[in-house]
């Protein structure tokens, strides 16, 4: 699941020159999801229509705008909904060098001396093309974005492709300045748009379809020059031990903290941990003053779809292990390989191969399986690429589950994932399912009303019901019984949910309110466009589902079902709220802290070498600002982070991304 943000930023659109009708495909990890039209009844006046569904969720946006000689939107009106069906009603005006907006996060107006550029709130994907067109056009190809913010243009290079024997000349830029690397895209050689996006989400012109691939290889080509330019300025091994002085040492094991130690690493390994005076200091040694601060074992996000820029967010959070729940085969494989090699920065990363059925919801991906012989053999590839663990998801055919799960154990796989359709939680751990996704199954496991969850009813069914669950009654404890029997893990991703029922237009998300003041212009803009539209009289009551569906988590730590602590959001800031939630819910700071370090590392099988500070392991370690073992949003104040024996100044891996202190 990709906040609602992503969807409006990522997406790249034409710039039209000239009367005519242009067409563009929307893909989803190769498959066709939507279109946009493009439309001009005079130059300079637009409309566009854009939709794309994506398991039943998806915008559909219709726009009008004017621009002017230089490209420039003067006027732009958007109406439809957005990715989560929320309705969108969106006007700018820009009249006698003042410009005026109101969207359903934002209204404002400004004096405009020189040129500014408006990025549409939910914009289609014409926009962010005539801004590239308007940058092309201006002083130095940099300008002012509206509300705030600079957007800058460069020519990356050329080349010509093919489809059903036509050639085009298509042009690499990238635009700095809306999220956190360059955003990339494709222009022709008249300055239209020809293609945008990545192996996961793009548009391109239609009929070129096929020559995407090439497209998205140059460009994830560009990337990692970009990422291995910040790898050697900031990827470097020290020539001498570390020795960290004097910290507040957290034993994940015990679930305790030491003051006064000090640990020592070597190369890519710990070599000591105890008090100051027990570990000596060599000359040549580096010394970190930690007088105030936590070290902890690198943090763990299992619930991830690591993306290009996601490598420095999670290293900056002080996440230094990842699992990947479900991404583009090639994509990740490559970025677990520049990871490992430290030829980009980035964590350690785990991988589940993701398997769903055919279908009008079925999910992002090329790896769809509708018999059984096709299952089996997704399974065996992955299991041949190194996976450790299968994702089934929402289309899933029932009967096809069976085999997944035999074929999984006998590859020595775990097996988790979404509650397929017409299933229940019940029946798939009696199948042998070793984890479940997202607490809301859980949730639905006594909604039987709502068995078709490839539909958002699996969240709105739960934000209107959940509160009317009895937690203390005979079924949901012989459910939490069976959980603790079968010894399945709950990865919940509660910021998910808290993010969907309780945001509200017009105010910055709860999950990233901390930080929001310090992201890209554009990533925090996003912030504000609020979760799932709420039926009228009901806003009290999907509080009330977020506050169940918390009080259920507490209810089962303390039945003893073990937790990790994923996100499915935005990289590394967003597992600090996750351990921030389980905290309010009444989970104790330092467990809350083993659920992000030692619980993860032994359910993936990893804890003698991860998960805990101890003498022989690897040196995965976090040094924060604070204690939060007593106060949990201490987390969120990382000052160093070691991965794999590398030191790294957070601050530093903040700047990379355009993050502010």
């Amino acid at each position: 699941m990709r906040h609602r943000f992503l969807f409006v930023f990522l997406i790249l659109a034409p710039v039209i020159v000239g009367a005519e009708t242009l067409r563009y495909t929307v893909l989803l990890s190769g498959n066709k999801a939507g279109n946009q039209v493009v439309e001009t009844a005079d130059i300079g006046d637009l409309h566009i229509t854009f939709e794309y569904n994506d398991r039943g969720r998806g915008p559909r946006l219709d726009a009008r705008m004017t621009i002017n000689a230089d490209g420039i939107p003067v006027a732009v009106e958007t109406t439809g909904n957005d990715y989560l069906k929320a309705p969108v009603v969106e006007k700018f005006e820009f009249r006698k060098n003042k410009a005026s907006w109101k969207n359903v996060g934002e209204q404002g107006e400004k004096v405009i001396e020189g040129s500014a550029y408006y990025l549409s709130f939910n914009g289609v994907p014409q926009d962010l093309g005539l801004l590239a067109h308007a940058l092309l056009k201006a002083p130095d190809q940099k300008m002012a974005l509206l509300p705030e913010g600079e957007a800058r243009i460069e020519r990356i290079g050329e080349r010509t492709v093919t489809a059903d024997g036509v050639n085009s000349k298509v042009i690499h830029y990238a635009i700095a300045g809306l999220e956190f690397i360059p955003t990339q895209l494709w222009l022709d050689d008249s300055g239209i748009l020809f293609a945008s996006g990545n192996s996961w989400f793009s548009v391109i012109r239609e009929g070129w379809e096929s020559t995407l691939a090439e497209l998205v290889q140059e460009q994830d080509a560009y990337q990692a020059q970009q990422s291995s330019r910040i790898a050697v300025r900031l990827a470097k091994k020290p020539e001498s031990p570390i020795v960290i002085r004097g910290a507040n040492v957290f034993d994940s094991e015990k679930g305790i903290s030491h003051p006064g130690w000090s640990v020592l690493v070597s190369g890519n390994r710990i070599l000591k941990v105890g008090p100051d005076p027990e570990i000596s200091v060599d000359p040549d040694s580096r010394v970190i003053d930690a007088k105030g601060m936590t070290v902890l074992p690198g943090l763990w996000d299992m619930h991830v779809h690591l993306g290009d820029s996601d490598g420095p967010l999670h290293l900056a959070a002080g996440v230094t292990s990842v699992r990947d729940m479900a991404n583009d085969i090639d994509k990740v494989l490559q970025l677990k390989k520049d990871y490992d090699s430290s030829a980009a920065i980035g964590p350690r990363v785990i991988l589940a191969g993701f398997i769903d059925g055919p279908g009008p919801y079925q999910g992002p991906s090329k790896i769809l399986a509708g018999n059984e012989k096709d299952a089996r053999a997704f399974v065996d590839r992955y299991a041949e690429l190194g996976y450790e663990q299968i994702k089934i998801y929402s289309s899933l055919k029932a009967e096809l589950v069976p085999a997944i799960i035999e074929e999984a154990h006998k590859k020595g796989l775990r097996i988790s994932g979404h509650i397929p359709a017409f299933m229940t939680a019940e029946q798939l751990i009696r199948m042998g399912l070793d984890e479940i996704q997202h607490v809301n199954f859980l949730i639905l496991n006594f909604l039987p009303e709502v068995q078709d969850t490839r539909t958002p009813a699996r969240f709105t069914a739960v934000a209107e019901h959940a509160a009317e669950l009895d937690l203390k009654s005979r079924k949901v404890l012989d459910f939490i019984s069976l959980l603790k029997e079968r010894k399945t893990v709950l990865d919940p991703t509660l910021n998910v949910f808290e993010s969907m029922f309780v945001d509200r237009p017009g105010k910055t998300s709860v999950s990233f309110a901390p930080v929001a003041d310090r992201l890209p212009s554009q990533v925090r803009r996003g912030l504000l466009g609020g979760g799932l539209p709420v039926p009228e009289g009901m806003d009290q009551r999907y509080h009330d589902s977020l506050r169940a569906m918390s009080d259920f988590l507490k209810i089962l730590y303390d039945a003893g079902i073990t937790i990790v602590a994923g996100t499915d959001s935005l990289a590394g800031f967003a597992l600090h709220h996750e351990l921030e939630i389980y905290s309010q819910a009444g989970i104790p700071a330092p467990q809350v802290l083993q659920i992000a370090t030692i619980v993860p590392a032994r359910v993936m099988n990893r804890d003698t070498e991860l998960g805990s500070i101890a003498p022989g392991k690897l040196a995965d370690l976090v040094l924060i600002e604070g204690d939060p073992s007593k106060n949990i949003s201490d987390i969120r104040n990382v000052r160093w982070v070691i991965k794999d024996g590398i030191l790294f100044q957070a601050s530093d891996l903040c700047a990379a991304a355009g993050i502010r202190p």
